[in-house]
């Protein structure tokens, strides 16, 4: 009987809790060491069109850069604002410990590096730019994570235009198609 009471206290901790956070509102915070390359939890929500995420998304505030949207594909965005879980209270970081990798349409939070015991989960949120984006936007989804390499913002980016080459002649301008709107979107790792 003594054995089965020890393996009972062997049992995992669980791996986060939810606290307020300094970075923003309330955060994720790691209990105990999570290792390298852990799966913590779904990003969960109301599964819902890009056409609906938009329209969501438009009913907002202007200066309203909270968002739960998150697109897993083409077809489907999960707004973790109805039906979500504790991974919507993961806040962005620019130096991010997490990531959210997308797997047979669902979005698996793991961690990519070593997180210690009281280390606030974050991940990059590259929320996706749209090509009339007012400049003020940057305001709005500000970065308030502290990294070393913080960019200042949540965004992505901007994409740089590329200049004409020195041959003399006036090269055509490439009308790139926008990703997902602002807010719709957080990109999944590259294969």
């Amino acid at each position: 009987m003594a054995s089965k009471t020890k393996a009972k206290s062997k049992t995992k901790l669980p791996a986060y809790r939810l606290r307020r956070s300094p970075v923003h509102g309330t955060g994720v915070f790691a209990t105990r060491t999570i290792r390298k390359g852990e799966e913590l939890i779904e990003y969960a929500g109301e599964r819902i069109t890009h056409e609906e995420a938009d329209r969501r998304h438009a009913d907002k505030a202007e200066d309203d850069g909270h968002t739960f949207l998150f697109t897993i594909d083409a077809k489907t965005v999960v707004d973790a604002g109805v039906d979500g879980n504790d991974a919507r209270f993961i806040n962005h970081s620019c130096d991010p410990n997490c990531e959210v990798v997308i797997s047979d349409g669902r979005l698996l939070v793991e961690t990519i590096k070593t997180v210690k015991a009281g280390e606030e989960l974050a991940y990059d949120y590259n929320l996706t730019r749209g090509l009339d984006d007012d400049p003020e936007i940057e305001k709005v989804f500000a970065c308030r994570c502290g990294a070393a390499n913080c960019r200042g913002t949540m965004l992505q980016p901007p994409k740089k235009k590329k200049q004409p080459k020195a041959s003399g002649k006036t090269q055509a301008k490439s009308h790139a198609k926008p990703a997902a709107k602002r807010g719709s979107g957080r990109k999944k790792r590259a294969a």
